[in-house]
């Protein structure tokens, strides 16, 4: 069966995701499915659209991501991500953060999963694009078991048919965001039940997944995988995904990624985009490789100067080919004293 956009995802994530981000991940995989930040349906009804909505035509599929819990202001959103090109709209009721909360959106909608069920209902009918849920297992003191399937239950009779599930519990009381990313332990089994059980719905599962090895072991269990941090931190991992997950086109050399998002760094130059604002999303790309600390150096030092431009990632490029051509000068005189 031919993979669909979902079978591999990446995930929302706030002052991470934006546009710049999604471009550049887009040189590595045409396939996954991409989503912007969370914005609030206060941002996207009275603030700066162009600024926060704008996306280029390279990005598509690519998901708009909302957060509210008013129901037609969650639809008058909707709407307008639907008439500016979006494929999806989703709403978010996973994130954890103190904002979140305190604005009545995210994680602790949880604990209201009847008015989430409404706020998909008005969702789904002010849009003729697929409307989705993300969200955790649970909050606090609920019992996933029982919070998971209802949720679920309660928003596919509002006609929700997608849900991407982030596979622990978000604690909202005693833990701040970045604790909530390590504790409680995932309970994958839970997402995988939740498939067996629910076979006519989509569940897409998210939370340490690390390695598109790992994304394959998943999609024995569920239709889809959402990689988080590792997609950000080692966005290399997503060169693969085209060719193992989708079964189409070659693998993606990192080198090549970087020539290709090189023109888009270009016009956004010319645009006055900080060259800063675009490099920041490369740092991890040559994880792992000789030369990967002086590329992160370079683009860091060298990308926030005033003026900064195309020279720094073609001076952070030949760091990374020096490194490697130093590796394979070493392993040739390693090969010589051995014979």
């Amino acid at each position: 069966m031919k993979k669909q956009a979902y079978s591999l995802s990446v995930a929302p994530m706030m002052d991470w995701t934006d546009r710049h981000c999604r471009a550049f991940h887009r040189t590595l995989t045409a396939k996954s499915l991409l989503y912007t930040e969370m914005l609030t349906t206060g941002a996207v009804l009275h603030g700066d659209r162009d600024r926060l909505l704008r996306f280029g035509p390279q990005e598509h599929p690519v998901a708009l991501q909302l957060g509210g819990s008013e129901p037609a202001e969650l639809a008058a959103a909707a709407r307008i991500g639907e008439a500016e090109g979006y494929d999806e709209i989703n709403l978010n009721v996973g994130c954890p953060s103190d904002r979140v909360q305190s604005g009545r959106f995210g994680a602790c909608l949880m604990r209201e999963p009847e008015l989430v069920a409404e706020c998909m209902a008005a969702i789904g009918a002010a849009v003729n694009i697929p409307a989705t849920v993300k969200c955790r297992i649970g909050v606090d003191d609920q019992d996933p078991e029982e919070s998971l399937f209802e949720l679920v239950d309660l928003c596919a009779k509002a006609g929700v048919t997608t849900f991407v599930v982030h596979a622990r519990k978000a604690w909202l009381k005693g833990l701040s965001p970045r604790e909530n990313r390590d504790i409680p332990p995932l309970d994958y089994p839970l997402v995988w039940r939740l498939k067996r059980e629910r076979p006519e719905l989509t569940i897409v599962i998210n939370g340490g997944i690390g390695s598109l090895d790992e994304v394959d072991q998943q999609l024995a269990h569920v239709d889809g995988v959402m990689l988080g941090r590792a997609a950000y931190h080692t966005p290399a991992v997503l060169a693969e995904a085209d060719k193992r997950i989708f079964g189409e086109g070659e693998a993606v050399d990192p080198f090549a990624a970087v020539e290709v998002y090189r023109n888009y760094v270009a016009a956004e130059l010319a645009a006055g985009t900080h060259l800063a604002a675009m490099t920041r999303h490369m740092l991890g790309l040559f994880h792992g490789l000789p030369g990967a600390r002086a590329w992160r150096r370079t683009l860091t030092v060298e990308g926030v100067k005033a003026g900064a431009g195309l020279e720094v990632i073609d001076r952070a490029l030949a760091e990374v080919r020096s490194g490697l051509e130093a590796k394979r000068v070493a392993r040739g005189l390693e090969a010589g004293e051995a014979a």
